[in-house]
């Protein structure tokens, strides 16, 4: 049987891949072996914190609305259950964005839940 030697489709793999551990610390830049092993590692990380990032977002925008709902005494359940009541679909990403850059147009909204909600 021939001996097949993979030439310049090992060297190509083996590149991209140390290429891909560029910034590494020590051996797992250099080495392909360590290398690797650490951007396979990494690649999991990468996936897993896709998932987190949108997980972290979603708690910032509800501390952010819950601290603006606060100052115009409701609650931010109360708050999210008048917006439901009431037939407004605004998502919590633009809902955070009005308490942070417009609060007069969050305080309408505070204004419509509360009237939905039946609350003086």
């Amino acid at each position: 049987m021939p001996r097949v030697k993979r030439g310049p489709k090992r060297k190509n793999r083996r590149s991209k891949t140390l290429a891909l551990a560029k910034g590494y610390y020590g051996t797992k830049s250099k080495s392909y072996r360590m290398a690797k092993l650490q951007v396979e590692k990494s690649l999991v990380y990468a996936y897993r914190d896709r998932k987190a990032k949108k997980r972290d977002f979603r708690g910032l925008w509800i501390v952010r609305i819950n601290a603006a709902a606060r100052e115009h005494e409701i609650s931010y359940s109360k708050l999210v259950d008048g917006l439901k009541k009431a037939g407004n679909e605004i998502n919590r990403k633009m809902l955070a964005d009005l308490a942070v850059s417009d609060p007069a147009a969050f305080g309408h909204l505070v204004g419509v839940a509360k009237q939905a909600l039946k609350i003086a």
